[in-house]
C-alpha cells in the first residue's frame, strides 16, 4: 500500500469520487450524512436514517443501491408485519415429500426497512441475526445471507402515532444513527425547480460494485491507529461508564464500531491514519443512540458533553 495515501488506485479513487458526487446530486445539501453513509457501508456496519417523512431518508437508500450495484428490497414495516414476511418461510412441497424454504426480502444486498419502529418487538427481532451475522436461522436450518449485506433502516421521532421503541440491542446493531433534518433554503428551492426524484434515482448508474466495495473495506482496514489515538477512544468509552447521568455506558463491541468507522472516515479523506478529529467527526451518531440516560438527558447532549470533557493525548 502506498505510504501517501490509501485510494493510491486513481481508477478507485475517481469511482468513489463519482459514486459520492451522483448521490449528492439528489439527495441535495447533505454532504456530511452522504458521507456518513459512505462510512457505515464500506466499513460494514448498518445505517438507521431518524427523521421526520419526506426528508430524503427513502432517497438516499436507493441511491446508495444504485451506486454500489446492489440488489434492492424494500420492506415497510406496520404493526401486522410478521417475521416471516421478512426473513422468508418453509413451504411443503408434495412432490418431493420435503419442506421448502422460499427466501423473503432480506435476502439481498441493500435492505430498506422502512419505518422500523412501526412494527412490534417481534418483527424488529427477526432483523437481530441478520444484522450481527449475515445469517438467518429458520427451523432449525441456517441460511447464509449475499454479502455484502447493509441494512438501512428509517425511523420516525417518538412522538409520532402508532410506533415502538427500538430496545437496546436492536439499536447497538446500527453503526451509525443519521439525522437528514429539513433542507437549507438553496437545497429546498433547488428540490422546488428541479427534477423529479424519481426521475433521477432513475438515471442513475453503477460506480462501483461488490468486489470494489471489498477492496475499498479492505483498505480502510488498513489505516493506521496510533496507539494515543486508542488512548483517547478508550478515554471516551471509560468517561461514559462513569458519567453521572449515564446509566449504561459504551460497549466494548461500540468501541470497535468507533474503530472501524473512524479508519473509513480517515480513508475516504485521503489519510493513511486515524486522527483525534475523525473520531470526534463520528461519535455522535455511533455513540448517541447506545447509552442509556439515566436522568432523562437526550444521547446527543451526553455524547457532546463527552466529546468536550474528554482530552486528547
Amino acid at each position: 500500500m502506498s505510504a501517501i495515501t490509501p485510494l493510491h488506485d486513481e481508477t478507485l479513487r475517481t469511482r468513489l469520487d463519482a459514486a459520492m458526487a451522483q448521490v449528492n446530486r439528489v439527495l441535495l445539501g447533505k454532504p456530511r450524512q452522504v458521507k456518513l453513509a459512505f462510512t457505515c457501508l464500506i466499513a460494514g456496519g448498518h445505517l438507521l436514517l431518524e427523521d421526520v417523512p419526506g426528508v430524503g431518508k427513502t432517497t438516499l437508500a436507493h441511491a446508495l443501491a444504485a451506486s454500489f450495484a446492489l440488489d434492492f428490497q424494500r420492506v415497510q414495516f406496520t404493526s401486522d408485519l410478521l417475521p416471516s414476511d421478512i426473513i422468508g418461510v418453509s413451504v411443503y412441497e408434495r412432490e418431493t415429500g420435503h419442506f421448502r424454504f422460499h427466501p423473503g426480502p432480506i435476502f439481498t444486498g441493500l435492505l430498506l426497512a422502512d419505518e422500523i419502529n412501526r412494527a412490534t418487538p417481534k418483527t424488529q427481532s427477526a432483523l437481530l441475526e441478520a444484522m450481527a451475522e449475515g445469517q438467518v436461522t429458520v427451523d432449525g436450518q441456517t441460511h447464509a445471507l449475499p454479502q455484502p449485506f447493509f441494512v438501512v433502516a428509517t425511523q420516525n421521532p417518538m412522538d409520532l402515532a402508532g410506533t415502538f421503541p427500538l430496545p437496546d440491542s436492536q439499536l447497538d446493531r446500527f453503526m451509525l444513527r443519521v439525522s437528514l433534518d429539513y433542507p437549507d433554503a438553496a437545497a429546498e428551492r433547488a428540490l422546488l425547480t428541479g427534477s423529479d426524484r424519481r426521475d433521477l434515482l432513475a438515471q442513475l448508474s453503477p460506480q462501483l460494485d461488490g468486489a470494489s466495495l471489498a477492496e475499498l473495506s479492505r483498505r480502510a482496514r488498513a489505516v493506521t491507529a496510533s496507539s494515543a489515538l486508542l488512548d483517547y477512544l478508550q478515554g471516551l468509552l471509560a468517561a461514559s461508564r462513569r458519567h453521572t447521568d449515564i446509566r449504561v455506558g459504551l460497549s466494548p463491541r461500540a468501541g470497535l464500531a468507533l474503530l472501524s468507522a473512524a479508519r473509513t472516515w480517515a480513508m475516504l479523506s485521503d489519510r493513511t491514519h486515524v486522527l483525534p478529529e475523525d473520531v470526534q467527526a463520528l461519535f455522535v451518531p455511533l455513540a448517541a443512540h447506545r447509552m442509556v440516560a439515566a436522568r432523562g438527558a437526550s444521547g446527543e447532549h451526553l455524547a457532546r458533553d463527552l466529546l468536550a470533557n474528554v482530552a486528547v493525548g
